[in-house]
């Protein structure tokens, strides 16, 4: 292999990130149950636009050409299906979005910042006085979330800014998830999951045993995210 080969191979790197996807579940008829879903646009008309969705068949018996409009249907609504499940892969053609399995449910709450915060502050901040209990998602893509109390396994703690977690952070941290490199990650006792800034991430089993048990903040340096002791 000649240095130009080598030069371009090393440019080719994994990003990791993470994404909370709407699951939809149509049922019949399918008229209505698009209805409802106008009624949900009229009242949020952006709620779903630029988030993932998955389309879940297990209720419904459709056909390769009724999936189609459905799918259709929903691409005429701004919502894009990021792929399907509950049905047989058979059903699928080449032109619709790719079956998918294994998914984990968890409780969405998706938070919008007060009126008064996206007119008095650029960066808004989300202050949680409750636990964040396992298999729940907090998103909140506007600025930082600061956690009163710990983050449980299983839960997830999404922000467009830093976070901060004032108990222990046993779950899954992705902070500046809008492209925000300067965003940091601090909690009193680290047990994470997974901890992510801007895409770049490391697993439980990365995070050094040192580190365990003890208050922590972690922040990018570079295309590097480092783990360090806050005392």
């Amino acid at each position: 292999m000649d240095a130009t080969q080598q030069a371009a191979r090393q440019q080719v790197r994994m990003r990791g990130r993470s994404y909370v996807a709407f699951v939809f579940s149509p049922v019949v008829p399918i008229v209505s149950w698009l209805e409802e879903i106008d009624a949900t646009l009229a009242r949020s008309p952006g709620f779903f636009t630029g988030k993932p969705v998955v389309l879940d068949l297990a209720a419904v018996d459709l056909s390769s050409a009724a999936i189609t409009h459905l799918v259709g249907s929903l691409d005429q609504r701004n919502i894009r299906v990021l792929g399907i499940e509950g049905v047989d892969e058979s059903k699928l053609g080449a032109n619709l979005p790719p079956l998918l399995t294994g998914g984990r449910a968890c409780a969405i709450t998706h938070v919008e910042p007060p009126p008064q915060a996206k007119t008095k502050a650029k960066s808004p901040s989300l202050l949680l006085e409750s636990p964040v209990r396992s298999g729940q998602s907090i998103v909140f893509a506007e600025g930082d979330v600061t956690v009163l109390g710990s983050v449980g396994s299983g839960a997830e703690i999404v922000a467009g800014g830093s976070i901060h977690v004032y108990g222990t952070l046993r779950g899954r941290a992705m902070a500046g998830i809008n492209g925000n490199s300067e965003a940091r990650i601090f909690c009193q006792r680290i047990e994470a999951e997974l901890l992510a800034i801007d895409g770049y991430y490391q697993t439980a089993e990365e995070i050094s045993d040192s580190l365990r048990n003890r208050p922590a903040q972690a922040w990018l340096e570079g295309e590097m995210l480092r783990i360090t002791p806050l005392n």
